[in-house]
């Protein structure tokens, strides 16, 4: 039977994070075992595929054990002016949809869960591209910490291999550009069309990426790159010295008690740094309530305000095509008049913040065909649901 978390009940509740790219991978559980391969339990393979040779997705998993999770407090959605025949509708509605899980936080506790069948508060999900908003807020916290000198940086000072490439031009991208996605290399991932395949399956990742051409100048113009955000994570290992997930564990994950989380990686090691992440829905959740908080948990400033504001506002148009706009790895748009920022993957993987509501909705799904469709379960139900 399905699983729906009573609202008056508190329990042990582990948030989770996603990610945004129109690639290949749907979502990943660890542990319901099923008669039939579902796309979630292929994708197992996706992800395993993608991490260091000879450990799976379960042994990294059980490797990133190493927190407390401090519970989430649940309420009633009426004690926080959100309509509850909205969310049982929702409930409805989403028992034949892609969805697979689906959790909603306002004003710091959890109004709202629902899980498929062989789902729970527990299961871990691939959040594909919403990896990118990670990898953002890592890169944040680096600077600040002075390992990286600032996002105007030229990436040629922690990747050197830069300065040896046969387009000098290339010498001109920045880390701004590459969190803005405007590095100018050639990239095609939307709509599924482009070199997707290719750069999955090349050997070495950032070799890769390094010799795309050069098609317009840095800062020019928007390109959606995967590409981007790996080179984001590669120069983040290479001037902290750590991987990009112990970086993590150590600056964020452990304090927000993060203990879901695995994270792919390239040929090399080196993180997926754009589309690697997977975690719990509630783990999810809880980054996204970081950055509804400023950066601030627990009266610890993890992230720095000042780049959190910067992260959720607009940088560019992005592509134009009604996803919104760009900031440092997070999109920007409007919801029905709420101004919201959310990272977005494959397949339907979302973390939506709505800094005006104090609300927070992450939706782990496998929309195989059409990675917006589950948008609407935001919008239309969620968004109606409030009212103040």
């Amino acid at each position: 039977m399905k699983k729906y978390i009573a609202f008056l009940l508190s329990g042990m509740l582990f948030l989770t994070a996603c990610s945004a790219s129109f690639d290949s991978g749907a979502s990943v559980q660890e542990n319901a075992a099923q008669s039939q391969e579902t796309p979630l339990e292929s994708s197992v393979a996706l992800l395993a595929s993608n991490t260091v040779a000879g450990e799976t997705v379960s042994s990294l998993a059980s490797q990133n054990q190493k927190t407390d999770t401090v519970p989430w407090q649940t309420d009633l959605p009426e004690n926080h002016q959100m309509d509850p025949a909205v969310f049982s509708q929702l409930h409805t509605d989403l028992e034949s949809s892609d969805v697979y899980a689906m959790v909603t936080v306002k004003d710091g506790v959890i109004i709202d869960e629902f899980y498929q069948d062989g789902y729970d508060e527990n299961s871990v999900f691939q959040l594909n591209s919403c990896t990118k908003s990670f990898t953002g807020a890592l890169i944040g916290i680096a600077i600040e910490q002075g390992y990286l000198g600032g996002v105007d940086d030229p990436l040629s000072d922690y990747l050197p291999q830069v300065l040896d490439l046969e387009d000098s031009g290339k010498q001109q991208i920045t880390l701004r550009h590459l969190l803005t996605h405007t590095s100018g290399l050639e990239w095609y991932e939307w709509a599924g069309r482009g070199n997707w395949q290719e750069f999955r399956t090349s050997e070495n990742w950032v070799d890769y990426i390094l010799n795309r051409n050069l098609i317009s100048t840095p800062g020019s113009s928007f390109a959606y790159s995967t590409g981007n955000s790996h080179l984001l994570a590669a120069a983040l290992e290479n001037a902290t010295g750590m991987g990009e997930l112990e970086f993590a564990h150590k600056n964020l994950f452990d304090a927000l008690g993060m203990n879901s989380v695995v994270w792919g990686m390239d040929p090399q090691g080196v993180a997926d740094g754009g589309n690697g992440i997977a975690m719990t829905v509630q783990d999810a959740a809880r980054f996204g309530q970081l950055y509804l908080q400023g950066g601030q948990w627990n009266g610890e400033q993890l992230i720095p305000a000042q780049w959190v504001e910067q992260s959720t506002t607009a940088k560019n148009n992005g592509a134009g095509d009604g996803t919104g706009s760009y900031g440092y790895q997070w999109w920007i748009r409007s919801f029905q008049g709420y101004d919201t920022f959310y990272a977005f993957g494959a397949h339907g993987q979302f973390i939506f913040v709505v800094p005006q509501l104090e609300l927070v909705t992450v939706i782990a799904s496998h929309s195989l065909s059409d990675s917006y469709a589950p948008r609407p379960y935001f919008s239309d139900y969620i968004l109606s649901a409030y009212t103040g």
